[in-house]
């Protein structure tokens, strides 16, 4: 600390009559007033830092006083990480707050790295968690979280428990960065030529959470990359989730370890269709066929064989098509099959596969913003951090969506959607006083079912 920073900031709790502390962050300091204040929940009395300005060697450079926050999304994202913040702040002391800040706006908004600080000086949390996510500050915090790799395994290692059955997802991203190691040429769906980074994304299968995100070598391929996971989280039991771009369909031979593939579109299976269910409102006919050490799973979404029709019949009716084609392609219509090594009802395998679709959506946003932020990520170490931020915004994100399916809310409404009716949830705040403005009537239900009390209090201690 240069000393002459620290007789300006005493001089500045001197003239004000608070205590205060200055902190270095980059190559820039900061002023905090430095309190406690009283926690009724767990009875003790916990430190409490608020940020002032920044400081120099001209003094205090105050920050735009901010009196209203939004109140109900703080409130509903921290109370979903309440169970993993200690283990964050045990391998993490030193930028867990960072951690949590960056991860609660990506849950919430995504924005791209440049427009953290605004979003999150908004939130109710920023007046409880003295974070720092200045621009230049940003891009030093990912590549040194990144680059503990130690303290990430203990992390994810903590959120795994024993006899749990975990299941695998496989996607891609894509990488033009040269500084960027990981980026290798492999394989991929789309048969793109380009670098490519491959991530493995764990969920619990009891809780309905992700528990680890491995960034892997983009030339590692299908279910052997999985071999060192499972060992170093000395997993027993998996099921690999993948789409229908792996470079074969050989079943895994270690014990334990169970693959669901889609298969391209284009094959000519005729197979007895003797079950049916229904799946998110859509009637699905099903039917499976023993091959040996695999299990072919075949489908039919009604209504996507009545949509696919319909759309052959126009071709045909245009020209672009002949009536030979249309009753050869007939029977191809709203199918698609599955193959396992796993043997279990059809709609379980089917609902299985289809869980990889939620876990899509929410990283279509995170690759989006990917390539917004390359600027701020110029190594292998920023990304690794950069996906452990965007770990912490899934766990937050599947935490809620695991709300709303329990209480059969899902179809209902989004979680993008539920974190923006809350932040209309505001909290004004004038000197030591803070207030609820008024709660819209929709907001205070979303509240209800996720059993929130819309109440000023400590968030974070």
């Amino acid at each position: 600390m240069d000393p002459s920073i620290s007789e300006i900031a005493k001089k500045i709790g001197k003239d004000r009559g608070i205590p205060v502390e200055a902190k270095k962050i980059g190559n820039a300091y900061y002023l905090y007033k430095d309190t406690t204040r009283w926690d009724k929940e767990n009875k003790k009395r916990v430190r409490v830092s608020e940020y002032i300005g920044r400081i120099n060697e001209n003094g205090l450079v105050e920050k735009n006083k901010r009196s209203i926050y939004e109140f109900g999304n703080s409130l509903l994202l921290l109370s979903v990480i309440r169970d993993i913040v200690p283990e964050l702040k045990r391998y993490f002391p030193d930028h867990y707050k960072e951690i949590v800040a960056m991860s609660m706006i990506r849950a919430q908004d995504n924005k791209p790295i440049r427009y953290m600080k605004s979003a999150w000086e908004k939130l109710y949390a920023s007046t409880q968690i003295d974070a720092s996510l200045s621009e230049n500050t940003i891009s030093e915090k990912l590549r040194v979280i990144g680059s503990d790799i130690v303290s990430q395994t203990r992390f994810f290692q903590s959120l795994t428990t024993n006899g749990d059955r975990i299941l695998f997802d496989l996607s891609s991203i894509f990488s033009q960065s040269e500084n960027i190691n990981l980026a290798e040429k492999g394989h991929n769906p789309k048969h793109l030529h380009l670098d490519q980074i491959n991530f493995a994304l764990v969920f619990s299968g009891k809780r309905h959470k992700p528990v680890i995100l491995e960034v892997l070598p983009g030339s590692v391929r299908d279910y052997k990359a999985f071999d060192s996971i499972m060992e170093r989280y000395d997993i027993r039991e998996c099921i690999i989730i993948a789409d229908r771009g792996l470079a074969s369909y050989d079943m895994p031979e270690r014990n334990g370890i169970y693959l669901i593939v889609a298969i391209r579109r284009n094959f000519s299976i005729d197979m007895p269709m003797d079950r049916s269910f229904i799946f998110r409102n859509r009637g699905i006919n099903a039917g499976m066929k023993d091959l040996g050490e695999k299990i072919l799973y075949m489908y039919e979404d009604t209504p996507l064989r009545s949509e696919e029709e319909t759309n052959l019949i126009r071709k045909l009716e245009s020209g672009e098509i002949d009536q030979k084609y249309l009753m050869e392609e007939k029977r191809k219509l709203g199918k698609f099959a599955i193959l396992s090594n796993m043997r279990s009802d059809p709609k379980e395998i089917y609902e299985l596969y289809k869980s990889r679709e939620e876990v899509e959506v929410a990283f279509d946003a995170m690759k989006n913003e990917l390539e917004n932020d390359k600027a701020y990520i110029h190594t292998t170490d920023g990304l690794r951090g950069y996906f452990f931020i965007s770990f912490i915004s899934l766990y937050m994100y599947f935490s809620i969506h695991q709300v709303l399916k329990d209480k059969d809310l899902s179809q209902k409404m989004s979680v993008k959607e539920v974190l923006f009716e809350l932040s209309k949830v505001y909290v004004i705040v004038n000197g030591a006083r803070r207030t609820m403005a008024e709660i819209p009537e929709r907001s205070r239900k979303i509240a209800e079912i996720f059993g929130l009390k819309l109440y000023p209090k400590i968030l974070w201690s």
